[in-house]
């Protein structure tokens, strides 16, 4: 099965504590702080394989998590990084935060790889805290917290030429005709309902053709198979239009390929300044000299575009259909794969209110709220006058005190620090 959309839960690692150690060494009485770092939490790691072609595996596997950082230990050892996730994904992959919708990065190279989530910095031990005053710190810094998002992955397939036209016109017969693709033929409505991918070889050349399931009017707005697979032609370099020339549905050739083109343009104006190669297809089922396929060539040919009467049934005329692709393509410019994007490094900025605290009422209760404050709290040790006094300095330094007292908060009222409380004291 072809899945082109898949969305999935990441988590990077949390970082290691810092440890709380003292030297204990024979000889050496009253040996000070010597707690080690923590190490930092494992990025989550998306990285482009040309082997992969589906976004299968991620129907069944829903969240990701990479490994945390291992605590710091005595002896000033800092503690192991966690192990970053790399997490495959096939080329073409697209990965967009969904919480924004913003792309991060467009993955189209094999081996292009990105952090989507960085891991947690590791916590410092207490050999860090030591100061004039403060000679034996009994308590170290937490480690910092795992980054978690929701991405959406979405797969455009990365092909030289994309066949478009209306169901039934013949698309898949083509591809089949020229490479050793095997997609799904049947005179029927939607027979494809997937893209399929092909190589067409020539004598020193060759590219990468896909073919579009079948579009009709309305699919830019997702009618039909339309928003699933218009994406797809948006990597194309040439676009061949195919048109049903022997008209075995009633429609008008002229007609079909307007309402394609507009189709096109609604969903992207980008994809009708690709070259396009018109072709006619079921030439085998009408007579060489009907005036219906003339007066269709004098059509296209007086928009500027070039008509190649074939059957793909038959294989006639197809060799100089791929001809012309393959000229067009040699005729274009090099241009770069990827989309402009503001980049995974955008996401991975450090909050700008990590430092704050905000202050509101619960009931008579005074809640604080603030990233920094948080992991702070964790890090104290509440057993320890001197880490309890840590806690107090910065809540002064952030101006937190001056504005309870504004508040009118007074002796014996609750604090509240997420799940903590504790009762205020004027000191």
């Amino acid at each position: 099965m072809f899945v082109d959309r898949a969305k999935i839960a990441i988590q990077s690692g949390r970082g290691g504590n810092g440890a709380v150690s003292f030297r204990r060494e024979p000889f050496v009485p009253d040996g000070g702080p010597d707690g080690g770092d923590g190490g930092r939490g494992g990025d989550v790691i998306f990285r482009a394989d040309g082997r992969l072609h589906t976004l299968m595996d991620f129907r069944y596997k829903k969240n990701y998590a990479a490994a945390a950082g291992q605590d710091g230990m005595k002896r000033r050892k800092s503690g192991q990084k966690g192990e970053d996730l790399v997490i495959d994904v096939p080329l073409g992959t697209v990965v967009i935060d969904e919480e924004t919708g913003a792309i991060m990065r467009d993955l189209t190279h094999s081996g292009d790889s990105f952090a989507a989530a960085k891991g947690g910095k590791g916590g410092k031990g207490n050999v860090h805290f030591k100061n004039a005053v403060r000679q034996a710190p009994n308590f170290a810094e937490a480690g910092g917290e795992a980054m978690k998002r929701t991405v959406v992955l979405e797969l455009k397939l990365i092909a030289d030429v994309g066949i478009a036209g209306f169901p039934n016109a013949g698309k898949s017969t083509l591809l089949s005709a020229v490479t050793d693709a095997n997609p799904k033929i049947g005179n029927y409505h939607f027979t494809t309902k997937t893209p399929n991918l092909g190589v067409v070889r020539l004598h020193d050349d060759g590219f990468i053709i896909a073919d579009i399931p079948g579009l009709i009017e309305g699919a830019h707005k997702g009618v039909g198979l339309g928003l699933d697979f218009l994406k797809h032609i948006e990597r194309t370099k040439v676009i061949i239009h195919v048109v049903d020339a022997a008209r075995a549905e009633g429609r008008k050739p002229a007609e079909d390929f307007e309402t394609i083109n507009r189709e096109l343009a609604s969903y992207s104006p980008e994809l009708l300044r690709k070259p396009q190669l018109v072709a006619a297809n079921k030439t085998d089922l009408i007579a060489e000299d009907d005036p219906a396929l003339a007066e269709f060539r004098a059509y296209i040919e007086g928009r500027g575009y070039e008509l190649f009467p074939i059957s793909a049934a038959t294989g006639e005329g197809v060799q100089a259909l791929m001809n012309a692709a393959a000229a067009e393509l040699r005729r274009l410019p090099e241009l770069p794969e990827t989309f402009e994007s503001p980049g995974a490094e955008e996401f991975l900025k450090a909050d700008p209110a990590y430092r704050d605290v905000n202050i509101s009422m619960d009931g008579d209760i005074f809640v604080l709220r603030g990233k920094q404050l948080e992991k702070l709290l964790r890090s104290t040790n509440f057993q320890d006058s001197g880490s309890v006094r840590y806690l107090h300095k910065h809540l002064e330094k952030r101006g937190v005190i001056a504005e309870l007292k504004k508040m009118g908060i007074s002796d014996s009222d609750t604090i509240r620090i997420a799940d903590c409380e504790f009762e205020y004291y004027d000191e």
